[in-house]
């Protein structure tokens, strides 16, 4: 029987939109309505209640390619003018250039709103909200949720159309441009980058980016928008992926590879013979490039990031701190230690999400490329290629993840009980790193080889996640034993992904 879950709350909205044999629809025009009422009593409460009175409260709203976008696209649009508020409909769009609206001075959006569920299955959709302060917190989408009831203000709110993707993607070339002056105005010329849009909304970055800077994108694939991702999940975290683009690159024999996730908040690379360069791979090329700019400063991370990669900013002259996985975690993290005082230049996660202070602190993958793309024209001057900035980067022998599925309502509670027990559990060759702040994170060494791991709570799933980096070939096997009779202990936890081992 189908099942209704409510919606996931977080620093965003995600539910259902489309109903399968296994879930029933959560994120319908129904609700869309009801956001968009909290989300009108959320602006006024933020100093913009005079403007919605006067019936001058803009917001502009986009989509990825979601099959369900247009409907709600449409729901909420009407919502928001039958309730006096003027609608910027910028159609196909990104999750970076929704944030971009606002600051645009030609649109000029009090907000941005994104309809995206970023790299999860074609039935789902989801909600993401922009102010010109930047990104919402969790705290205030609970707000919005809370708040269905309708407003009036005695105006009717207009609509039109815009295009937004063209005026980002112009910005981006200026950027890239002014970085790479003395190469002259297509300081791409002579480089094949191949693009992987996974059929997301990132396709644009093809033509309206690489072409207008003279790059041949021949070989390029799955541009196209097409909601049910026929070719595979657009997610730079995901194996298949990674195998699709570089597989590509291969092919073609091309200079670069870029990929990125449905909404393009997120992208990955891949080098000339093949490497990827995704999770702790992109993390090093990014820390590289802002050590050269910014000497001594700090890079903030989530915590499953490798012990080779700590060593490797060091050696580059920065510092990393490992903070809480989540992307507003890690953001929030970066703004907090440059109130400090502290230089923090980047905030990334594995996952892909990584925001420049630069940058307007927002977690942009179109950036995340047009910063490397700033170096290419060097690069190749110097004799170089984008993998020779991480040769100083030691690669662990195996790696492992293992999510452990909690069968406990209040699996938070239950979960941490885990980690404080695996915490205080005296095993030889087990050392707790203390400079970690999510979960239990453990040295390895004899008789276990030399490496690491990490037991941490999933953000938003009932799950334990497991990850274990080893730089001996077999040691991983050794460790997984010892591990599985401490997990025994804890009933609740479904062990069936040990054994499949």
């Amino acid at each position: 029987m189908a099942k209704k879950l409510p919606l996931a709350l977080s620093s965003d909205i995600r539910g259902i939109a489309v109903a399968t044999t296994d879930f029933i629809a959560n994120l319908t025009p129904v609700e869309m309505a009801e956001i968009a009422a909290g989300l009108i009593q959320f602006l006024q409460n933020k100093g913009l209640a005079q403007k919605y009175k006067s019936g001058k409260l803009r917001v502009g709203i986009g989509r990825d390619s979601r099959i369900s976008g247009p409907e709600l696209k449409k729901a909420f649009v009407a919502a928001l003018q039958k309730q006096g508020v003027n609608v910027i409909d910028f159609d196909l769009a990104t999750t970076p250039a929704m944030f971009m609206s606002t600051q645009f001075a030609q649109f000029n959006c009090d907000a941005g709103i994104m309809l995206t569920a970023s790299h999860l299955p074609y039935y789902y959709n989801g909600v993401k909200i922009f102010t010109k302060a930047g990104g919402v917190e969790e705290e205030d989408i609970r707000y919005i949720m809370a708040h269905p009831e309708i407003h009036e203000n005695n105006f009717e709110g207009t609509y039109q159309t815009a295009d937004l993707i063209s005026i980002y993607s112009a910005d981006l070339v200026a950027k890239i441009k002014a970085a790479t002056k003395d190469f002259g105005e297509k300081p791409l010329t002579g480089w094949h980058i191949v693009v992987d849009a996974g059929n997301g909304a990132g396709g644009f970055f093809a033509e309206k980016v690489l072409q207008v800077l003279g790059a041949d994108t021949n070989g390029s694939q799955f541009l196209n928008p097409d909601g049910n991702f026929p070719n595979h999940i657009p997610n730079p975290d995901n194996k298949e992926a990674m195998a699709s683009i570089k597989a590509a690159v291969l092919t073609q024999k091309a200079d670069l590879g870029v990929i990125f996730d449905t909404d393009v908040d997120r992208a990955a690379l891949v080098g000339p013979n093949g490497a990827v360069l995704n999770r702790n791979n992109l993390i090093a090329v990014l820390s590289k490039i802002i050590l050269t700019q910014h000497p001594g400063a700090t890079i903030v991370t989530n915590s499953p990031t490798s012990d080779h990669l700590k060593d490797f900013i060091v050696l580059q002259g920065g510092q990393q701190v490992r903070y809480i996985s989540g992307y507003k975690n890690v953001i929030n993290k970066m703004i907090a230690l440059n109130a400090e005082g502290i230089d923090t230049q980047l905030a990334i996660e594995t996952s892909g999400h990584a925001a420049f202070k630069e940058n307007y602190n927002l977690d942009d993958g179109a950036y995340v490329v047009a910063k490397i793309l700033m170096m290419l024209p060097q690069l190749k001057a110097q004799g170089q290629t984008i993998t020779d900035l991480i040769d100083q980067l030691n690669q662990p022998a195996e790696t492992l993840e293992i999510r452990l599925k909690i069968n406990e309502s209040n699996f938070k509670v239950y979960g941490q009980e885990v980690i404080d027990a695996l915490r205080a559990a005296d095993f030889v060759g087990f050392k707790e790193d203390e400079e970690n702040e999510e979960g239990v994170r453990l040295t390895l060494s004899e008789p276990y080889g030399a490496g690491w791991l990490l037991l941490r709570l999933s953000l938003h799933e009932p799950l334990l996640v497991l990850q274990v980096e080893n730089d001996e070939v077999g040691m991983i096997e050794k460790v997984l034993p010892v591990l599985r009779e401490f997990f025994a202990t804890f009933t609740e936890l479904d062990l069936a992904p040990f054994d499949k081992k």
